[in-house]
């Protein structure tokens, strides 16, 4: 399956995470983005640390300069549980506006065409690293990594965009 693209419209796939009262909630891609200007950014991994230092702290940092041009939403996706991700957005004295969202068997991320099968280092199936600027489903900007780089799918390079 090829990866998504510039002019694809996003599929649509459920993701989970806690909400404010702690509650699990599973949510529609489409629900989150329609209608709406979003940033769809993956990481390999939670608590990683090129994912942990650099890829969500550029998000977090960026947030205020990203919604003043536009931006609605930062979403990030991860393979990993809700739990995990619920503990790991915790790990963030405040997270602007940055939903951490689980993709804990990868379907959403196999449906984007953008996996990563690091099963040779245990880890299993994961996601590339990849930053989307999504308006209405539509995709307007797809930096994806290759490997396990991080050159153009950080918060600067979609500002650039913008």
């Amino acid at each position: 399956m090829a990866p998504i693209a510039v002019g694809d419209v996003i599929p649509d796939g459920t993701l989970a995470y806690f909400d404010d009262q702690d509650q699990l909630q599973k949510e529609s891609v489409h629900t989150l983005a329609a209608g709406k200007k979003v940033i769809l950014f993956a990481v390999p991994g939670a608590f990683t640390p090129t994912c942990s230092l650099k890829h969500v702290p550029g998000f977090i940092e960026k947030a205020d300069e990203l919604k003043s041009k536009g931006v609605d939403d930062i979403l990030c996706i991860s393979v990993n549980d809700p739990f995990v991700m619920k503990a790991w957005a915790k790990t963030y004295p405040e997270t602007k506006n940055v939903k951490f969202l689980a993709d804990g068997s990868a379907t959403y991320t196999h449906a984007l065409g953008l996996e990563l099968d690091l099963s040779e280092k245990g880890l299993g199936v994961r996601s590339r690293r990849f930053a989307l600027l999504v308006d209405d489903l539509k995709v307007k900007v797809a930096n994806i990594e290759s490997g396990g780089e991080f050159t153009v799918s950080g918060a600067e390079d979609i500002l650039k965009a913008l």
